[in-house]
This record gives structure tokens, C-alpha cells and sequence, in this order.
């Protein structure tokens, strides 16, 4: 149901994007900081919704839509408004490639193993991924407005390289275990309903937070 708890904190993901996108045009270290700090809260809902959902037993095939999505739209608008204002650039736009076109390939994976009625749950190594991503991703919003005596930009910068590593990883994980059901020589539709347990998507993971909770 689209005004359960869990569905709206991943709709607030997608309603907190806008007022992002704002605060880049707005000079100051304070709005700066609160950018980071609404990044954050934006980020903490990530967790929050699947946890809610679990524990209220409110998992939905809405949910399961909404919540990547929200992750995706949120971390691909704030990584272009940053590479758009110059506050990532160079070599380090390298990263920001590497985990958008990884969002997309999983995006598309996971639509054609719906169509399978195959799970794809996340790893705990794409969780940690998700982590360290986000976190770098608020600090590079704070850049130069960080403390003086901290490299800031740098630190962000070194969290975005290692999150586009484990990027990669994870991945490569994904596709592999999705390449496992697409070349079965199964029609599409035709997959029985235990396909869900099937050792291809084990390897991807299976703990934590179902993908799209909520």
C-alpha cells in the first residue's frame, strides 16, 4: 500500500531530491552542511524502510519497485549535480561512471529476472558497498566547507574509488548469478516458483534486507 510506512520513507528518498538539487545553487558552507546532513537522513531511510517492512510484515510489490529506485534516482542526481559543479573531476569521475552504469546494468538485470519470478537479494559485500558509497558521497557534498585541517575532498574522493571496487565486485556477482537463469534455455514465464532458491542467486546473498522491502 502506497501511504504505509516503509513506501513513503522511500518516497521521501525520491521528494528529498528536488531540494537537493537546490542547495547546490546556494553558496555557503552552512547550506553545505545541510545538504550533507539531509543526504544522510535521506540515506538512513534506505535502512529504515526495509527494517520497518520486515518487522510490520508490509513487504510489497511496491515497495520492492520504490526502493531501488529511490536509491538509484537519489544517488545519480547528487553524483551529476557534483560532477556538474566541479566538485568531482578529473580522475575522479571515473568512480562516479563506474557506479552509475553498475546501477543501470542491475536495474535492467533485475527487471528481466521478475519477469522470471527470480529474487535477487543483496550480498553483504553490496550492502558495505552502499555504505561506504553513501558516506563518500556526503562527504564530497561538504568539500572544501569541511575543517580545514582535514582533507576533506580527499578522503571523499579515496571512499568513492573503493565504493566503485567493490562496485565491480559485486557487480560482476550480480551478473553472473543473473546469467545463470537468462541462458538456462527456459522461455520466459516458464520458471516454477522455486526458482527463488536456486544456487545462482544464493551466491549473490541472502541476508538482510530484501531488495525493494517496503
Amino acid at each position: 500500500m502506497l501511504t504505509s510506512l516503509p513506501n513513503l520513507l522511500s518516497l521521501s528518498r525520491i521528494g528529498v531530491i528536488p531540494v537537493l538539487l537546490v542547495l547546490f545553487f546556494i553558496e555557503g558552507d552552512e547550506v553545505r552542511w545541510a545538504a550533507c546532513a539531509l543526504f544522510a537522513v535521506a540515506g538512513l531511510t534506505d535502512y529504515l524502510d526495509g527494517y520497518l517492512a520486515r518487522v510490520r510484515k508490509q513487504v510489497s510489490p511496491l515497495g520492492r519497485f520504490l526502493d531501488p529506485v529511490a536509491d538509484k534516482l537519489l544517488v545519480a542526481s547528487v553524483l551529476l549535480m557534483l560532477a556538474s559543479f566541479e566538485r568531482i573531476s578529473g580522475p575522479t569521475l571515473l568512480p562516479a561512471v563506474v557506479i552509475l552504469c553498475r546501477e543501470i546494468m542491475v536495474s535492467g538485470l533485475r527487471e528481466h529476472l521478475a519477469e522470471l519470478r527470480v529474487g535477487m537479494p543483496a550480498s553483504r559485500m553490496a550492502k558495505l558497498k552502499t555504505t561506504i558509497q553513501m558516506v563518500a558521497i556526503g562527504i564530497l557534498i561538504v568539500g572544501d566547507s569541511g575543517p580545514a585541517v582535514l582533507p576533506v575532498t580527499l578522503v571523499g574522493e579515496i571512499g568513492l574509488w573503493l565504493a566503485a571496487m567493490l562496485t565491480l565486485v559485486t557487480g560482476y556477482d550480480y551478473l553472473r548469478a543473473g546469467l545463470a537463469h537468462m541462458t538456462d534455455g527456459e522461455p520466459n514465464g516458464v520458471a516454477a516458483a522455486g526458482r527463488d532458491d536456486r544456487l545462482a542467486v544464493r551466491r549473490v546473498g541472502t541476508g538482510g534486507k530484501p531488495a525493494g522491502a517496503g
